[in-house]
Parts: C-alpha cells; structure tokens; sequence
C-alpha cells in the first residue's frame, strides 16, 4: 500500500481522533489530526490530503458546513464520522458531498474497510487519465478520464460517487440495476446502511441533468434504475 496517502483526520475529540489515527498508521496511512472546523479549510490547502474522515459536530463550523465549503473547490474524497444515526442526517451529508457515512461507534475494521474502498475507487479513477474514453449521447458525454461531463456543451464536475453511479449506468445503456446491486458495484463492499443511499445520489444527478431530455436515468418502478431513452 502507498505509505504516502494522507488522512486528515478531524474530530473535536482529541481522543478519539488519535485513536482513529492509530488504527490508520498502523495500516500504512500519515495522518494529521484537526480539532475545529475552520482550521480543515486551511489544512486541505497545506496538507493535501487523499480523504477526510470528517465528525459532524465541531467548533467553529460544524461537519456539514465544512463539506460544503470543501466541495466548492476539491473533489477529495469524505467520510463523515458522527453519534447521528438518523436517515436525515445520513441523507443530509450525502446531498452535501460525502462519499460514505459511518455511525459512531464503530469497530476499526469497518472503518479501514470503508477507507480502502473509498481511496481504491478515487485513486482508480485518477489513474485512468491515461486511458482517455468518453461516453456520448444527445447533448452529454461522460469523460471517464478526468470524472468530468459536458452537458449541452458546459462542463461539470462531479463528485465522485455520483459521478461513477452515472458513469456505470451510462455503460450498460437500458439494463435495470437494483439499488442492492448498485450499491455493490459502486461503493465496492457491503454497505452498512439502506439503499437510500442509491436515491439520494440519483436525485443530486437529476439536479444537474435535465430528465426531459433524451437519455437520463430512469426509476424502474418496484426495480431499480437505469441509463435509457426517455
């Protein structure tokens, strides 16, 4: 494993911060530990971090704002650690940007399992910019390359969970996913959660794609989903 991937790791508890810390050292990863939401702005400029394992409740500015803030400018990957179990603020983190979320407590192993998951799909799709492919349809293309869209000739950016969901369906044009099977295929492990998820990632993808145009992605009622003509 790369030694050099860097964790930030941010947590008002000091405690448990070190503690995450530890678990993540000793598998192979360099940490740094932030304890105010302020301060993770300013450490994802000098830190560069490959993923933040980011507490909801902080000083300063709580979990939710600093995703926000952070996904204005990074697409760096983002777990969101907290004591909330609720599906609100589950759904609430993932429409803000977090690419997993995970309730404490939590045993060390799910949280390694759900870091190397999330590093090895981020860190892929960096690596395929040699390998440049592009999707096309009527008034969209998908760059699998750089995880960017141009949609009637703008380009966007996406995260990068919703990117891939787009990108999977759009690879498999008119085949029915179930959302258990997508959330296999794109999150890469068994998902400690409910496949609510998988609605909440295809509802912020509807936001930035128009679904009355020719292709988008189509609920299958009682089903799943997929990536059809209109």
């Amino acid at each position: 494993m790369d030694t050099e991937q860097r964790i930030l790791v941010v947590d008002d508890d000091r405690h448990i911060a070190e503690l995450i810390s530890l678990y993540l050292q000793k598998d192979g990863y360099a940490t740094k530990e932030v304890y105010d939401g302020r301060q993770v702005l300013v450490e994802m400029e000098a830190y560069q971090p490959e993923l933040i394992l980011l507490d909801l409740m902080l000083p300063g500015m709580d979990g939710y704002q600093v995703c926000a803030e952070v996904r204005k400018k990074s697409k760096v990957p983002i777990i969101m650690l907290t004591a909330k179990g609720e599906t609100f603020d589950k759904v609430l983190g993932l429409e803000l940007g977090a690419d997993d979320y995970i309730v404490k407590p939590f045993e060390p192993k799910e949280l390694l399992a759900r870091v190397k998951a999330v590093l090895r799909r981020y860190t892929s799709g960096c690596e395929k910019e040699e390998d440049a492919q592009v999707l096309s349809f009527p008034d969209l293309e998908i760059n699998l390359s750089n995880y960017t869209v141009t949609y009637h000739g703008v380009n966007l950016v996406f995260p990068p969970k919703e990117f891939e969901l787009l990108s999977f369906l759009a690879q498999h044009p008119n085949r029915v996913f179930t959302r258990e099977q997508l959330l296999d295929h794109i999150w890469g492990y068994e998902y400690v959660g409910d496949t609510r998820t998988v609605d909440v990632h295809v509802k912020r993808i509807r936001e930035k794609l128009n679904q009355e145009d020719a292709w988008g992605i189509r609920t299958v009622w009682s089903v799943g989903y997929k990536f059809g003509q209109k």
